[in-house]
């Protein structure tokens, strides 16, 4: 996928938003997830409890994730822990994914919260809108191009599928990543800006871990699922996503419980 015009649409989208900067920078076998559809759209919201601009935000995504062709990830990062109180949901590992995002893009821009869209466009995570027109951007850009992925769980046995590239269409190589998931928090802030509140997360993504590559030939590749499950998760995403952080060409969502 070419990302030129969608970074210079993205920068367009931030330039009309005030982010928040930081200062420094065994079960029985289960039919399978459907198949990857073309409208199927992957948000991830890099969000932190000592923000005091992310619990609407928060708000925001929730919304997102009652909607049947959205994936809506809540990505808590760690870089606000400074300022009085530690994120307990908060990785190192989404902090690093959005530092990387930035340098792909190639515009610098972290900041909380924000909102990637698909791997291709960040947004202010507050602003609805701003979120609706890049879907609308990034669906355009990936029309005919998303590879139909299918997961599902057998006893102890997680199992993904990729189809292949479509004729014509030419892809760098994608990674395999495998999300571990919280559908539900509700955390009491002791400290911070958000002193006093109680913040109500969805789909929060406790691990995310590369399992394999897609070169473009159809894939099939199985995972033990007590190696890869953790405590409080109740459901699993497999995202197909160009390089380590580009466009997302195919996603599926599974609850294991």
């Amino acid at each position: 996928m070419r990302l030129a015009s969608i970074i210079s649409l993205s920068t367009a989208l931030l330039l009309t938003t005030g982010p928040v900067m930081p200062e420094e920078a065994s079960a029985p076998a289960e039919t399978p997830s459907a198949q990857s559809r073309p409208a199927i759209d992957v948000l991830e919201l890099f969000t932190s409890q000592g923000c005091d601009s992310c619990p609407p935000a928060d708000d925001v995504l929730s919304k997102f994730a009652e909607r049947p062709n959205v994936i809506a990830l809540t990505m808590p990062v760690d870089i606000w822990d400074y300022l009085g109180w530690k994120d307990t949901l908060a990785s190192e590992k989404n902090s690093e994914r959005q530092r990387v995002y930035a340098k792909t893009r190639g515009d610098g821009a972290i900041y909380t919260p924000q909102i990637i869209v698909n791997g291709m466009i960040g947004v202010m995570g507050s602003d609805a809108r701003a979120v609706e027109q890049a879907v609308s951007i990034t669906n355009q850009a990936l029309y005919g191009a998303r590879i139909p992925v299918r997961f599902w769980h057998d006893r102890n046995t997680l199992k993904v599928e990729a189809a292949a590239a479509p004729a014509g269409h030419r892809y760098k190589e994608a990674t395999v990543w495998f999300a571990v998931i919280q559908k539900r928090a509700e955390v009491p802030i002791e400290q911070g800006e958000n002193k006093g509140k109680t913040i109500v997360y969805t789909n929060i993504v406790r691990e995310m871990l590369p399992v394999g590559s897609w070169n473009g030939e159809a894939l099939s590749l199985q995972l033990t699922r007590t190696a890869v499950m953790r405590p409080e998760t109740d459901a699993a995403v497999v995202l197909l996503q160009e390089g380590k952080a580009g466009p997302i060409i195919g996603a599926a969502w599974m609850g294991l419980w």
